[in-house]
């Protein structure tokens, strides 16, 4: 059947049935990528046996080894795997083996899986797919990224997996887990890539992947390819109320894995750099105030001192727009560009500052071990002191005093006593106990410094405070709708 249109001139013709490729053929071709694929990647997909002796494990820092590294978090009871059977995820003694995978990188028997899989472990084989064993004779482990490289004795000439470029990856994309879920070995599963730069749990130095491939306890450290057969991903975790599969997975991304075991495999550990800033997201608001157009760049919260931003005159609210020419518009997009940079070289870095571009030059030096760890302290209750009192910013402020378990010990400020509940410091988020430590850029160490800072600012203007919670450091912007 067709259907006519139009009345003068040539005669069109169109089909009410419109032509569609044959769908079992199209069916077919998705089975056939797939198929090849997993040809491809399985023959270097490994099981990794863990045994540990049953006594308690006590590692380095007083941490126990073994220690499911998503403990405190709602992960930890998600996915165990790679723990050995019956592994107390509250520290109790381990047991004496796990199982999880792992996929060989170089043909002299080099593994990369997760450092979950094997920190603990006082022995380790892997086993191929063609059922050849092998002891482990060199474990080199990164406990911030959750990766481990496994050195094999007398490996030669093994099957290696592709790598490749998990920048490429586009939510939608097609790939498959490849592992040893509750040990039914080299399993392959098929899903999407859902989403990108997931932050979970302790693993501080990876941003995961996020797939709806089916993972299950035993895929720990197996790769997540793409349909070409290179490997994307090193499956990592689940999201799950079952402890086993529900549709959400994590993946290390393989660029970032890539890194790592190329810095373990050389010197045995991981050296990062850093600048030495605490920094945030950068809101419409902030944006607004600092003459950031677009909202783009990086909060610099905090510059801390004796550190390469501080050496190389980097400032408390500059905006990072870019790090060596590679735009940056997320706190995380500027860590991972400095942490892989080359330490002990000058870097161009860009930052917007009172509404103009300066270019400053930052020698970036290895992040020291615990840089930035500071325990929480408790609250300040309010006291009896003086205090002064703003309005038309609905703040009251007071010296800070000498308390026992000073949650802000070091840091100079004015203490929130307290705000009114509809002024804007409420709505900005300020509650008491807050140390406030600077207005803009000005620092303030008693309410005479903080009445000045303050003087002539208006709630239609705004101020910027750069304050301090027992979490850490913050800065807000306090100003009112136009």
């Amino acid at each position: 059947m067709a259907l006519a249109l139009g009345s003068a001139g040539p005669t069109t013709l169109l089909s009410a049935e419109p032509t569609t490729a044959d769908p079992v053929a199209a069916a077919n071709a998705l089975s056939q990528a797939f198929r090849n694929a997993a040809e491809k990647a399985t023959a270097s997909v490994v099981v990794v046996r863990s045994e540990t002796k049953a006594q308690n494990v006590t590692s380095k820092g007083g941490q126990n080894r073994g220690e499911n590294p998503f403990r405190g978090t709602p992960f930890e009871d998600f996915f165990r795997d790679g723990m050995p059977e019956g592994f107390s995820p509250r520290g109790g003694s381990p047991s004496r083996s796990g199982v999880g995978s792992g996929v060989i990188v170089d043909a002299a028997g080099i593994v990369l899986t997760n450092n979950h899989v094997v920190e603990g472990a006082d022995e380790v084989t892997i086993e191929l797919s063609d059922g050849r064993e092998f002891k482990a004779v060199d474990i080199k482990t990164d406990p911030d990224s959750d990766l481990a490289v496994v050195r094999l004795a007398n490996a030669e000439d093994l099957p290696t997996a592709a790598l490749g470029n998990s920048d490429e990856l586009v939510i939608g994309d097609w790939v498959l887990a490849i592992g040893n879920p509750f040990e039914l070995e080299t399993t392959v599963s098929a899903g999407i890539i859902s989403a990108k730069g997931r932050e979970l749990g302790r693993i501080r130095r990876a941003k995961f992947l996020q797939t709806d491939a089916a993972i299950n306890p035993g895929n720990s450290g197996g790769p997540l390819v793409n349909l070409s057969g290179e490997v994307v991903g090193i499956n990592t975790a689940i999201a799950s109320n079952s402890g086993a599969y529900q549709g959400i997975g994590f993946a290390i991304p393989i660029n970032q894995a890539r890194w790592v075991s190329e810095q373990l495999i050389k010197s045995g550990s991981v050296q990062r750099g850093y600048l030495g800033v605490s920094i945030a997201q950068l809101s419409a608001d902030m944006a607004a105030k600092l003459g950031s157009p677009g909202q783009k760049g990086v909060l610099v919260t905090e510059v801390m001192s004796d550190t390469p931003a501080a050496v190389a005159g980097v400032q408390d609210l500059d905006v990072v727009i870019s790090f060596d020419g590679t735009p940056v518009d997320s706190p995380r997009s500027l860590q991972e560009v400095v942490e892989r940079s080359s330490i002990g070289k000058a870097h161009d870095v860009v930052v917007l500052r009172d509404g103009k571009e300066v270019t400053v030059s930052v020698q970036v030096k290895a992040l020291p071990e615990q840089f930035g760890m500071q325990q929480r302290g408790r609250g300040i209750a309010p006291g009896g002191e003086e205090t002064f009192y703003t309005k038309p910013f609905g703040i009251e402020v007071r010296d800070k005093s000498s308390v026992a378990q000073d949650a802000y010990d070091g840091f100079e400020g004015v203490l929130v006593d307290r705000v009114d509940p509809d002024g804007l410091a409420a709505e900005g988020g300020l509650v008491p106990g807050v140390l406030i430590r600077k207005v803009g850029k000005t620092s303030v160490s008693s309410i005479d410094e903080f009445e000045a800072a303050i003087q002539g600012e208006t709630p239609e203007g705004g101020i910027v405070l750069q304050i301090r919670t027992p979490r850490g450091n913050a800065v807000i912007l306090l100003k009112k709708e136009v």
